[in-house]
């Protein structure tokens, strides 16, 4: 759990610090090879919060430890 606990949060600190996004472990905390990750962006355009998005899912798919099994994106 130690490890996974590394990699979540690396991964949680550089989309926020990247993209200024809120990030956190919504799930699974305790199951040791999965994570359950979300994002909130909050912009005036629909377009750059879905840009932003993109970039996060993007840095994730190459991550060397994350695999990306689905993803949900709502917009409000």
């Amino acid at each position: 759990m130690k490890e996974k606990r590394q990699v979540v949060k690396s991964i949680l600190d550089r989309a926020r610090n990247r993209y200024g996004v809120a990030a956190a472990e919504v799930e699974e905390q305790d199951v040791h090879r999965i994570a359950v990750l979300g994002f909130v962006s909050v912009s005036g355009s629909h377009h750059h919060a879905q840009e932003i998005v993109q970039k996060i899912l993007d840095g994730l798919r190459a991550h060397p430890a994350a695999r990306i099994i689905e993803h949900e994106l709502d917009v409000m």
